[in-house]
């Protein structure tokens, strides 16, 4: 049986997580060593980085999945922005 080449399966899980109305998140890189699967990337809460690997494994039997995606806190300005 013959294995897809990697960077297609990383393609695919890719557009999977941009094109998913769940999650819709273009920022996400994905790195297929053998059977692992690695999402790296930022997001702004703990939930959305749950979805997003849902999302990356579904249809993926075989692939074990390591979500390292991180959580970024996103606060509002404390103040107002100096230009030069």
């Amino acid at each position: 049986m013959s294995r897809e080449a990697p960077h297609y399966t990383a393609a695919r899980i890719q557009r999977r997580i941009a094109e998913d109305d769940r999650v819709a998140e273009l920022g996400i890189h994905v790195d297929v060593r053998g059977n692992e699967v690695f999402l790296h990337g930022q997001v702004g809460t703990e939930e959305r980085r749950r979805l997003i690997g849902v999302v990356a494994s579904e249809g993926e039997p075989g692939l074990h999945f390591h979500n390292e995606i991180n959580v970024v806190e996103v606060r509002d300005p404390t103040g107002e922005e100096q230009l030069a």
